[in-house]
């Protein structure tokens, strides 16, 4: 059971395990591909393909002809029933998209579901602005295994930034510090830098100030960078294990 399929809710968690008592370990959003592992009634074994992560959601919402040419640019975009009659419902940053159907302001993706154009870009389209991307998540709650405007982990908002300009990265903290290369000049914190810990990752904004997804704030906060080293050295016992640097 191994064919390509795409979701097509909004987005869902990911679990460790068949059961909602489970563990969140990531989420899936609209428009994202994956594999089949395994099904039963309730719920199916899936592997990402941006990333092979790999767990569980509940047997539902997705399909496997799929053909995106757009992306959701906006931290969430509003789903509408048709122009200017809104839901309650949102679409997380780079979901992607099939946009079938165009009028001024709005594009639609499946029977009665629109978009506002101004929350997307083309699909290859690349935002080159890294901090652009970081900041739209800005006081955005701290949720373990969170990718989206509902909440989000620390290594999520790094992974993101990829994700949108359609470039791997892992998931994990852990894979994440194995995949990157060591920054070995020392030096002075620059733009582009990514700081890790065991755990944990954070991204320099400029020479003083990083952002991340700090559990203990819970929620994505810009701090300086010495303190915050400090105080992860002083709360934590966790010094830094690696500096890298953002490159697409």
């Amino acid at each position: 059971m191994q064919n390509n399929f795409y979701f097509i809710g909004n987005f869902s968690n990911i679990y460790k395990n068949p059961s909602k008592r489970s563990e969140v370990t990531s989420q899936i959003i609209h428009g994202e591909k994956f594999k089949i592992l395994a099904k039963n009634k309730d719920w199916i074994k899936i592997k990402t393909l941006f990333d092979n992560y790999k767990g569980f959601i509940k047997n539902s919402k997705y399909i496997e002809k799929f053909s995106p040419n757009y992306k959701v640019s906006s931290l969430k975009a509003k789903i509408y029933k048709k122009p200017g009659i809104g839901t309650s419902s949102w679409l997380p940053l780079a979901s992607k998209l099939s946009v079938f159907e165009q009028n001024k302001n709005y594009v639609k993706i499946e029977k009665n579901k629109w978009i506002k154009k101004a929350d997307i870009k083309k699909i290859n389209h690349k935002e080159n602005n890294f901090t652009k991307i970081f900041k739209k998540f800005l006081d955005v709650k701290y949720v373990w295994g969170g990718k989206t405007f509902k909440g989000i982990d620390c290594s999520a908002l790094l992974q993101i930034f990829y994700f949108y300009n359609n470039s791997f990265y892992p998931r994990d903290t852990k894979d994440q510090i194995k995949y990157t290369k060591k920054n070995s000049k020392k030096r002075l914190f620059k733009k582009g830098d990514i700081i890790f810990w065991k755990g944990h990752v954070a991204m320099c904004l400029n020479s003083k100030q990083l952002i991340h997804a700090y559990g203990p704030e819970r929620k994505v906060i810009i701090m300086p960078t010495i303190e915050t080293i400090n105080r992860i050295e002083k709360t934590a016992k966790l010094k830094v294990k690696k500096l890298s640097r953002i490159k697409y």
